[in-house]
């Protein structure tokens, strides 16, 4: 009864990786962490554009994407909150909540803040030979706070400071070991360059953006600990306004997780801390340089906005099959309502039919502050 509880904890820390993986085989290594949730793109701006927003333009939802971008904000202001209902062509009561929020005390300071809340609905728990034990709801949620600065006129800095609570299986008792709720810290650091490069008859921007995310220690559910979402990402955005009303954005974003690679044999060490965890995350993968390189998930959007009234995206997100597979097509839109409210639309479209994140949505409602001077 205890290892078909083992199992069970691993399901329910590693599922959209269990549910996405089909067709496993021996070359199948998919990198896993706990709180998967915090590696969700919360607001539907960038998950239209294949979940790119690295070097995207500073909004509320920067808190999860780029800190560092609100240093560059105009709005003294701004405050977002988003929904999306999570593997809903297979259950229905699993959602993302998320919130973010800034506000500006200088010319080259902003306060950050934000809060994500994942509900995986009722888990009905067994034992091996099929008793019922008891019905739990698991849920997770982080909370951020962080600030984003000027490090000149160009380039900003921002970090953020995280508390992560994972109440997977809550007390549950098996063999005389109860479960617990995981817990830990993490903190995110993140740079921006910004730079407007003026033309004759257009005006060309080229943004750059980089993300260490989620470095913190390890959740303990009782039985075991399992590595968070340590992250590295890349971006960049190409605006072009060829005139007062109309823009178009390019986006490119990269990400690699910064945890441990399975092994040839399929198991995960747990017994490395922080840091020697991220600089071994770059060379550890069984297949070496190939594998690796195949560990890079790639994002690319695209942005068309009119009169800052309303704007069309699209994107493409991939990740290798042997990683997890999730490859798809986004769209949506946004519209702003008068000068203080916008909302925006995400829909995510799988590339292979089966997939369990069909029909996935999101919506954001945002609101703003102008500066007083405005």
């Amino acid at each position: 009864m205890r290892k078909c509880f083992f199992k069970l904890i691993l399901s329910l820390v590693f599922l959209p990786c269990l549910l996405i993986a089909q067709g496993i085989t021996k070359n199948y290594k998919v990198v896993t962490t706990a709180v998967p949730f915090m590696t969700i793109s919360p607001d539907s701006r960038a998950a239209a554009m294949g979940d790119a927003g690295v070097a995207s333009s500073p909004d509320a939802a920067s808190v999860y994407w780029n800190t560092a971008k609100l240093a560059f904000i105009d709005n003294k202001f701004g405050a977002n909150v988003s929904y999306a209902p999570w593997l809903s062509s297979i259950v229905n009561d699993m959602g993302l909540l998320s919130a973010q929020t800034y506000y500006k005390i200088s010319e080259n300071q902003t306060l950050t803040g934000g809060l994500t809340y994942f509900d995986q609905g009722d888990i009905q728990f067994t034992d091996a030979t099929g008793q019922l034990l008891e019905r739990f709801h698991s849920k997770e949620f982080n909370v951020v706070l962080g600030i984003a600065s000027k490090l000149g006129a160009n380039m900003s800095a921002g970090v953020n400071v995280k508390f992560i609570n994972s109440n997977l299986v809550g007390t549950t008792i098996v063999n005389g070991t109860a479960g617990k709720p995981g817990r830990t810290a993490a903190f995110d650091l993140s740079f921006y360059r910004h730079k407007d490069t003026p033309g004759e008859q257009r005006r060309v921007s080229l943004d750059y953006g980089l993300v260490f995310q989620n470095i913190g220690g390890k959740v303990n559910y009782g039985f075991n600990q399992y590595y968070i979402p340590a992250n590295l990402k890349i971006g960049t955005k190409l605006a072009i306004q060829p005139d007062n009303v109309n823009q178009f954005n390019l986006l490119l974003d990269f990400n690699k997780l910064l945890v441990p690679t399975p092994d040839a044999a399929g198991n995960i060490p747990t017994n490395k801390n922080i840091f020697s965890t991220i600089f071994s995350s770059m060379n550890d993968a069984p297949g070496g340089f190939k594998e690796e390189i195949s560990e890079i998930m790639t994002s690319v959007g695209a942005e068309y906005s009119y009169a800052s009234l309303i704007a069309l995206r699209a994107g493409y997100f991939h990740e290798s099959t042997n990683k997890g597979g999730r490859q798809y097509v986004t769209a949506g839109a946004g519209l702003n309502l008068k000068k203080t409210y916008k909302l925006d639309l995400a829909y995510l479209i799988p590339t292979k039919t089966g997939n369990p994140l069909a029909n996935t949505w999101r919506l954001t409602f945002n609101y703003l502050i102008p500066n007083l001077s405005e």
